[in-house]
């Protein structure tokens, strides 16, 4: 019987000091080296990407944003993004994708209806925008609704309203948007893309500067 007892109460120790060790090596001691080696080496992309304006954090460059002006280069639609109506003390925006089919309907719907608001408000003067020329990514949204990226492509058929709306000369425009694409990742990775608040930011000051 004494000696059950013992053996129990040296199991019971051991597991004890097992779990206080694993505790602290795994809840408090690793945690630290990778927030520390995070910090010192990823310090921006530890701490979320941020983009600064002004001496501001204005957004991240992993989150895009909507409800920028005609001033402005536009991003991709986000259909999917929803409203929080549980927890109404924060106006939080909840991500995700419509879950529409290719065959859908309403999807159609949705694409023919963005395509023909892109042709009005990129036409400007002197430049008329044709449906063909309108690429995917500006009438469709992204599975989280959250991109922060658009094609050259798209960035490019925004130039002359950009111009046209801020009194910039079209190969300014240009530049700017030349000199904000990125190409694939490692070379090979993904496709070319331009980041639409950095863009955003480099246009205000564009124009600040005339």
């Amino acid at each position: 019987m004494n000696n059950s007892v013992t053996n129990t109460a040296r199991l019971l120790w051991a597991g004890l000091r097992a779990l206080l060790v694993l505790t602290l090596v795994t809840g408090v001691i690793y945690p630290l080296v990778v927030t520390g080696v995070a910090q010192a080496l990823f310090n921006n992309k530890a701490n979320g990407s941020e983009i600064k304006s002004e001496g501001k954090v204005v957004g991240s460059s992993l989150i895009g944003q909507q409800g920028y002006s005609l001033h402005y280069f536009q991003p991709r639609p986000a259909d999917g993004l929803g409203v929080n109506s549980v927890n109404t003390q924060y106006k939080l925006i909840l991500s995700g994708a419509t879950n529409l089919s290719a065959d859908s309907k309403v999807l159609v719907e949705q694409v023919e209806k963005a395509k023909a608001q892109v042709v009005k408000d990129n036409s400007v003067p002197g430049y008329t925008v044709k449906a063909s020329e309108v690429p995917a990514d500006a009438v469709t949204s992204s599975g989280s609704g959250l991109d922060p990226d658009i094609s050259p492509a798209y960035a490019e058929l925004q130039v002359h309203r950009v111009a046209a709306k801020n009194g910039l000369s079209v190969s300014a425009v240009e530049k700017l948007v030349k000199d904000h694409t990125e190409g694939r990742t490692l070379g090979f990775i993904g496709e070319p893309r331009v980041n639409v608040l950095e863009l955003n930011i480099a246009l205000k000051d564009l124009v600040a500067k005339q």
